[in-house]
């Protein structure tokens, strides 16, 4: 974006305010003060432009706050009707009952829990003012006592009653102008997160916020920070692959309001981006950015920062493409996982498999743009020890207008060995700064072991003799030179 031209800018959505510097579990190392995205744009447009900010969707508690429920299909009693159990099988009589409005307890929650009570029941009806799609959604502490399972008429929706898959989940239901019942069942008691449970259905085109569609539609430009936090991605629980509730559809109707929407993404990995990827303009991993973050992504939006990084990892197009997808929880004992995919993990997986990921290992984009060139692989002693030393030169050249950093990166691809080993291997990278037009010769070295698979019958690390391909590119798809290497002997490597 050009800061001259821009003068009203939205940010919107639930990652824009307050900050999310970090992520939940061990991960949250809290700093003194973080800046947020709403804030850093603020600050570093200062009065040069307006800076609007929306949340554009409701928080989970707000939504669970708003679902009204009834004991009875006839809504003469409002609430649900539970029962506290001694036991997680829920079995015999309760040893307490009551009626809850709302599942709606945070970690604040200071409602007084029957003595020796470990699992609950929640039964009653949410009645549909209109027929049509709604979300249901279940928020969780998982593992430390988040455990649940919730029945919609009969059908169960969610299961995490043994295995804590997700600490917030949603699924799109039809419903009809009719009580529906409900059933949500949890037991567990968190020693460190508090009664964290919340439980919530809302329509589903009413759950993006009309005043954001207005401060898109009246802006030069749109923020959009979506993505997870503390609650929604932590070390207690895996995650959906989807973004949370009502971020899709969000992003959906904001891009269609303004072209000149920025999707950031708060996450620790990637996120199903497909429904809307192809309607935005920009999308910007920002991982967990830290306590200046917002700062750091207004920089790089405006350009005063040309970004450099690269993914280190692959980023599926689908869930079921990721090469783990097969073996990702365990068997039916719970107890077992088998690791299918062997040694083709990652990028390996993805080349081994024939599958695209949307965005490859590796990559990542400038403002500027960079040319490779001249490539050359000498050999020569290793400088201690047995064994040989691989010089990979090539020059790499600034060929746009604005400095920059380039990531090279060296891979080996082995086309001969007998042994199971992936299309081709990173192997070394070089992170080379270069002002408009410069070009510099760099060098990566490699060693035996580059060379080298994993044996499982000599039980040791070898090579075996033949040509290599040694392959430079700026991302593990986007190969630039190619050149041969060739060893003339086996050579067994640690």
């Amino acid at each position: 974006m050009n800061k001259d031209q821009i003068k009203s800018i939205a940010v919107i959505g639930p990652d824009a305010y307050p900050a999310v510097p970090v992520g939940g579990g061990s991960a949250r190392v809290q700093p003194f003060a973080a800046i947020s995205i709403m804030e850093g744009f603020s600050k570093y447009l200062g009065t040069s432009a307006k800076t609007y900010y929306g949340r554009g969707l409701p928080s989970l508690s707000e939504l669970a706050e708003a679902t009204n429920f009834s004991t009875d299909a006839g809504k003469r009693e409002p609430g649900l009707h539970v029962d506290y159990f001694s036991n997680t099988e829920l079995q015999g009589t309760p040893i307490s009952t009551g009626t809850d409005l709302h599942i709606n307890f945070s970690m604040q929650s200071r409602g007084v829990l029957p003595k020796g009570g470990v699992a609950e029941r929640w039964t009653g009806y949410y009645v549909a003012p209109s027929a049509g799609s709604y979300d249901v959604f279940v928020a969780s502490t998982g593992e430390d006592g988040g455990y649940y399972r919730l029945y919609v008429d009969g059908s169960l929706v969610f299961d995490n009653w043994k295995k804590a898959m997700t600490m917030a989940n949603w699924k799109g239901l039809s419903f009809e102008a009719a009580p529906h019942k409900i059933v949500l069942e949890h037991h567990g008691r968190s020693e460190w997160l508090g009664r964290r449970f919340r439980m919530g259905i809302v329509r589903h085109d009413d759950v993006v916020d009309e005043s954001a569609k207005k401060l898109a539609a009246s802006s030069d430009a749109v923020i959009l920070a979506v993505g997870l936090d503390p609650e929604t991605e932590s070390e207690g629980a895996d995650r959906p692959f989807r973004l949370p509730l009502g971020q899709e559809e969000l992003i959906q109707k904001i891009a269609a309001i303004n072209k000149n929407t920025v999707v950031v993404i708060t996450a620790g990995g990637s996120v199903d981006m497909m429904p809307w990827i192809d309607r935005v303009s920009t999308v910007l991993q920002a991982w967990y950015p830290g306590q200046e973050g917002g700062i750091a992504l207004a920089e790089i939006a405006f350009g005063q920062v040309n970004p450099s990084g690269r993914l280190p990892v692959s980023f599926e197009r689908r869930e079921s493409d990721n090469p783990s997808y097969e073996s990702y929880y365990p068997g039916v004992d719970g107890k077992r996982v088998v690791y299918k995919e062997g040694i083709f993990v990652g990028y390996r997986g993805y080349e081994h498999n024939g599958t695209e990921p949307l965005f490859p290992f590796g990559y990542g984009l400038s403002y500027t743009s960079f040319a490779y060139s001249s490539l050359s692989i000498t050999e020569s002693p290793a400088n201690s020890g047995p064994g040989h030393s691989y010089q990979v030169s090539f020059d790499v050249a600034n060929t746009g207008h604005r400095d920059g950093s380039e990531v090279a990166q060296v891979y080996v691809a082995d086309k001969h060995s007998k042994l199971a080993h992936p299309v081709k291997e990173v192997k070394g990278f070089i992170r080379v700064a270069l002002r408009a037009g410069e070009k510099k010769r760099v060098t990566v070295t490699l060693d035996d072991r580059a060379l080298a698979h994993y044996d499982v019958d000599s039980k040791q690390w070898r090579a075996d003799p033949g040509q290599f391909d040694v392959l430079v590119g700026r991302s593990v798809k986007a190969i630039e030179l190619t050149g041969p290497l060739n060893l003339n002997n086996a050579v067994a490597t640690r």
